[in-house]
């Protein structure tokens, strides 16, 4: 049976806790003097986009920054366009960009000249979760009846998930192994297309975010069957059908052995400077701390997981690691 396996919450929480919450100012040796272009290497609606754009609101709604955050969506090559774009822009400190799995899946799979050590670590915001979706009005209440469905129909069945070789398709690739069953993936250019295919009867199910699907369960277009992940999400609150995040089962306790969750990660460019990672830091500490990035947590049932400085650096190699494994297994590394 095959696993997919993340690292222990209870290793992150630790890590949390012994990093401490408690904010400590930004140097005032250096701050923006021009408006900071604020990347987002993947489609729009998807959940880095809407993080993005959330943390954009709040910064200008609060007036964390003198300066302006401007959004730029660069999706091009599984979002390589973005990634070499900052790569490029060595000591140029007035652009950040918000990572997911692509940090690791795109170079792996296209061969690219880039890897996470061509950006310096800021923080990690959160770690996201995926959920198992299909349309609600198919007849599949349980995970069961979804893979016995698949089962019937080798091959027929449509996965539709952001781009190729990337997080969805490695969530699929583990599925079919976990369950003997053969799907088609069919790619698109984000979280948010994917809901709408879903909606629209063009594809049998997703692995979306909570955060690009929210709109559609709370509309009773879509319905969840599992979440990848090690336990119930923590959230209680009703979300849509009299149902909340934390009554999705887990997918192990329905028999599909798969565990998955992903990065939600801000970086900025290579060759930055302690005084200015300190003071992305200090400000994504107070984006934190605010309302509407609490309805996003909520929301989008987050893993609300923050590093910082050594441990976050840590943590990304640790990853970096397990992806080329993950690729390799899946057969999606370049010229593999």
């Amino acid at each position: 049976m095959s696993t997919l396996r993340y690292p222990g919450a209870g290793i992150l929480a630790a890590l949390c806790v012994a990093q401490g919450f408690a904010s400590h100012p930004a140097s005032a040796a250096w701050e923006p003097t021009r408006p900071v272009e604020f990347i987002v290497p993947a489609g729009t609606g998807g959940g880095a986009d809407q993080m993005a754009r959330t943390i954009q609101g709040i910064i200008t709604k609060h007036q964390l920054m003198k300066q302006s955050i401007v959004v730029i969506n660069k999706s091009g090559g599984a979002g390589g366009e973005g990634f070499l774009d900052v790569k490029a822009s060595r000591n140029n400190p007035h652009k950040l960009i918000i990572t997911l799995s692509n940090l690791f899946t795109t170079p792996l799979a296209t061969g690219i000249p880039f890897g996470w050590k061509d950006l310096t670590p800021v923080a990690m915001m959160a770690l996201d979760e995926f959920v198992l979706w299909v349309n609600a009005e198919t007849p599949y209440k349980s995970v069961k009846e979804y893979i016995d469905a698949v089962k019937k129909e080798p091959g027929k069945f449509k996965m539709g998930g952001t781009g190729s070789k990337q997080e969805d398709q490695i969530i699929t690739v583990a599925l079919e192994k976990a369950t003997g069953t053969k799907m088609t993936y069919i790619p698109f250019r984000g979280g948010g297309e994917v809901a709408v295919q879903l909606v629209g009867k063009h594809v049998d199910s997703t692995v979306n975010n909570p955060i690009e699907a929210v709109a559609q369960w709370r509309a009773s277009s879509v319905r969840p069957l599992c979440v990848f992940d090690s336990k119930p999400l923590p959230y209680t609150e009703k979300v849509a059908n009299n149902t909340a995040w934390g009554d999705i089962p887990t997918c192990k306790s329905q028999g599909l052995d798969v565990e998955y969750l992903m990065l939600r990660g801000i970086f900025t460019v290579p060759g930055a400077t302690k005084d200015q990672v300190d003071y992305y830091v200090d400000v994504l500490k107070k984006v934190r701390e605010t309302p509407e990035w609490k309805t996003l947590m909520n929301e989008g049932a987050f893993n609300n997981t923050f590093m910082t400085g050594a441990d976050y650096a840590k943590w990304v190699e640790t990853e970096d690691k397990r992806h080329q494994a993950l690729m390799k297994e899946a057969g999606f590394l370049a010229g593999q």
